[in-house]
């Protein structure tokens, strides 16, 4: 391991023999056109070296025309009520499948409480939203912006069959649908639309950033100086960033066919402290939402760090705007909001994660720590036709 003092090299391969996925690091990023061997139910996955396969359903085996019907889905804006939005709306590919607002936006104009987590490596991902712990399933995870009523999403509630009716009467669907779905008399079916969404998902995986090629592909000029300190810094004790955010997709959330069970955390990082008998402001109370345990409030998920430069604004409600305010959170051990409805000092919040204690930068540390967290970028997965809007325009259809 390259210009990390040993300490912190031992952490960091610590860290990544800890995780759940995988003990082996992933070596060099494959070249566009390379394919693992080990083909899943007639699909062959294209992952880096090292990379291990992602957790598939018996019910939903990956093919290569699940995968392209999915596409169409995903980037298909007749999904919504009003055709005006499809799954890419809130998840754009130059952004690394985010869309770059504190708050997602329904079809209909209604605000979502949280931001749009990115989708680049969700087949890795343990759980699936901020703070839901009981959601693992991307085929039903689909069905709450499909069909939800708060917030309003895609807006389908009492419309599934209308929106069915619309794909039937798409030439180009019935084919894919009969391709993707074969042997069944009628392969129109809400459960067989998220199945096709969730395996064109699977199929998003990031491992071609500068940090891969440097550290895994042997290019020692891949990232700067600067950069190679600022992963020392981020792997050292006094930071301890990688506890929540280690492993090859910097998450303490990851799983791949390889698991045998993971215990998935949540962590309150005193982003709030507010007075009375809620630290945090509803409806963003975290998996207290659904464990009702009053320790629980303020616990989210610790989404990967890869593509982190992509997808601002930060924090579970985008109230991190940069990078920057990002480390003055992390480095005073909590934000603390002063002269607003939200005014507390969250570095004092009962429910804090032991692991937020706060530390110390100068400027040139701050500077080599973003650094290192943008040499994370993988440009490659933004631009990647696999994974780009087969409709032929941006927005949609």
């Amino acid at each position: 391991m390259k210009n990390i003092p040993k300490s912190a090299a031992i952490l960091f391969m610590a860290c990544a023999c800890l995780s759940p996925v995988f003990s082996a690091h992933p070596q060099a990023a494959a070249p566009a056109g390379a394919k693992d061997e080990a083909a899943s139910a007639g699909y062959q996955w294209r992952l880096p070296k090292g990379f291990p396969r992602p957790q598939v359903p018996p019910d939903n085996p990956m093919t290569v025309e699940k995968v392209r019907l999915g596409r169409y889905l995903f980037y298909d804006q007749r999904m919504s009520v009003n055709a005006t939005e499809s799954c890419a709306t809130c998840h754009e590919q130059r952004l690394a499948f985010t869309d770059g607002k504190p708050q997602g936006v329904g079809a209909t104009g209604e605000f979502h409480p949280r931001g749009a987590m990115s989708l680049v490596n969700i087949a890795y991902s343990a759980v699936l939203t901020w703070a839901n712990p009981n959601e693992h399933s991307l085929e039903n995870q689909a069905l709450t912006p499909m069909f939800g009523e708060h917030p309003v999403e895609l807006g389908l509630t009492g419309k599934g069959e209308a929106y069915l009716r619309i794909l039937r009467a798409d030439p180009l669907f019935r084919e894919m649908f009969a391709a993707a779905f074969p042997g069944e008399p009628d392969p129109f079916s809400i459960s067989n639309v998220t199945k096709a969404i969730a395996a064109f998902e699977r199929t998003i995986i990031s491992a071609s950033s500068p940090y891969d090629r440097y550290h895994y592909g042997g290019d020692d000029g891949a990232i700067s100086a600067s950069a190679k300190h600022g992963e020392a810094l981020f792997f050292s004790e006094p930071l301890s960033c990688f506890r929540c955010h280690g492993g090859f997709n910097f998450s303490d959330a990851t799983i791949s066919e390889n698991s045998t069970g993971t215990e998935v955390q949540f962590h309150n990082t005193g982003l709030y402290n507010l007075a009375g008998a809620f630290s945090y402001p509803e409806p963003n109370r975290g998996i207290y939402e659904y464990t009702s345990k009053p320790e629980d409030v303020g616990k989210f998920k610790a989404p990967t760090l890869r593509n982190i430069a992509l997808t601002a604004p930060y924090m579970h409600d985008g109230s991190a705007a940069t990078l920057n305010a990002v480390l003055d959170h992390y480095s005073a051990g909590g934000r603390t909001i002063s002269g607003s409805p939200h005014s507390g000092e969250g570095s004092r919040n009962p429910n804090k994660d032991p692991l937020i204690r706060g530390f110390q930068l100068s400027q040139q540390d701050r500077a080599d720590l973003i650094n290192f967290l943008q040499s994370l970028t993988d440009e490659d997965v933004t631009r990647d036709n696999r994974f780009s809007n087969p409709w032929g325009g941006p927005a949609g259809w």
